[in-house]
């Protein structure tokens, strides 16, 4: 039996992840640590809150102190690290939360885990045998590609481009660095774009189902040629898995889709898609009169080109064979069969992306939390 501190795992991957976590491994207990920040939704959580094994904590990574006692009372033997702040676009904007949180709370964490795994602070100065510090990290950190270069692999140097980009390269070589000098057990997965269920609608894909609904434009950056590798976020969670069981400590391991896609075929895609499931369900119209002008008259006509956003990478793409021949790990999803079910999802939860986009989840959270 495991006992996890997932951090962030009030946010979309992380949530998904402890959905996944706890459906599978039903005997081991699990602590989400969230600040509850804008991206973070306790809702996210509402299908595990009362189980006995789910214990729900808010506070911020950078508490190193808090953390300690995390580790401690709930005698943690594996930690999960989620929380970031990931949005390229608001990092362009204002980068101090991405210093502070990603880089600064990272090293707070590994300084906790330090202190109470390593040093035995809490453990009359024993070392905790078999703890596992992993780190979940990004495609990004490795900078762009051009349409004719081979995927990243996880020996590619290390070249962001964006404040967030760098932000998470800073964490990364911490995370690296306290395993060569102090010999904490850590591994690290660099993933490609996560899409799926609770995924926030200020990302492009649900931004795009999002606005069709409400016969909005679709902006497209540039000329929507950049390409990015999808990943649906339970196969991330399953790639997790297999590194959490038996990665090689001290390893970083690509986890992505197979899945090269534009991103203006992606907007072209879904817009589709989310015109054939108005085709087969007549009550699609009832209840979102908004997008029925937008269908009517064909949603790609929303499509809307917008200034390319600075420096914006033209390509990611993973290369995750060696996560597939060290551990067997092969996508699940094809981005056929993962778009159509994360459509039927935000066509199925129309209280929860509302809830997100009008502000009211903030609401909630403060009257409950604060």
């Amino acid at each position: 039996m495991k006992k996890l501190l997932v951090t962030g795992g009030a946010g979309f991957i992380g949530a998904n992840f402890v959905h996944y976590w706890m459906n599978k491994y039903q005997a081991d207990k699990v602590v989400v640590l969230d600040a509850l920040t804008y991206a973070g939704n306790i809702a996210n959580l509402d299908c595990v809150k009362d189980e006995a094994n789910f214990t729900f904590i808010r506070g911020d990574i950078c508490d190193q102190p808090l953390i300690e006692k995390i580790l401690q009372e709930h005698d943690i033997d594996t930690l999960i690290h989620f929380a970031a702040e990931s949005h390229v676009d608001r990092s362009i904007t204002g980068p101090d939360a991405f210093i502070e949180t990603n880089i600064i709370g990272t090293y707070s964490l590994l300084k906790a885990a330090k202190k109470v795994w390593l040093d035995g602070a809490f453990n009359g100065g024993k070392v905790v045998e078999g703890h596992r510090f992993h780190h979940v990290s990004t495609d990004e950190v490795y900078g762009t590609l051009s349409p004719t270069e081979p995927p990243f692999k996880e020996d590619t140097a290390y070249a962001p481009n964006s404040p967030y980009s760098a932000s998470k390269a800073a964490s990364d070589h911490l995370v690296r660095a306290y395993h060569h000098t102090y010999g904490l057990n850590v591994t690290t997965s660099n993933c490609s774009n996560n899409y799926g269920p609770f995924h926030f609608p200020e990302k492009l894909i649900p931004l795009v189902i999002t606005n069709i609904l409400h016969d909005k434009a679709l902006p497209i950056y540039g000329d929507g040629q950049q390409i990015r590798d999808w990943l649906y976020v339970e196969d991330h969670a399953y790639g997790i898995d297999l590194v959490l069981q038996n990665g090689r400590i001290g390893e970083n391991y690509n986890i992505g889709g197979n899945n090269e896609w534009a991103n203006i075929d992606i907007v072209k895609t879904i817009s589709k898609l989310v015109e054939q499931e108005f085709e087969k369900d007549s009550e699609l119209a009832k209840r979102f009169p908004t997008a029925k002008a937008a269908i009517s008259k064909n949603t790609e006509l929303l499509i809307t080109y917008v200034k390319d956003r600075p420096g914006h990478d033209r390509r990611y793409a993973i290369d995750a064979s060696k996560t597939n021949h060290e551990l067997g790990y092969v996508p699940k999803e094809s981005f056929d069969t993962g778009i159509g079910k994360t459509v039927q999802w935000y066509l199925n939860n129309e209280v929860w992306w509302k809830s997100v986009m009008d502000g009211s989840y903030q609401t909630w959270i403060a009257s409950q939390y604060e």
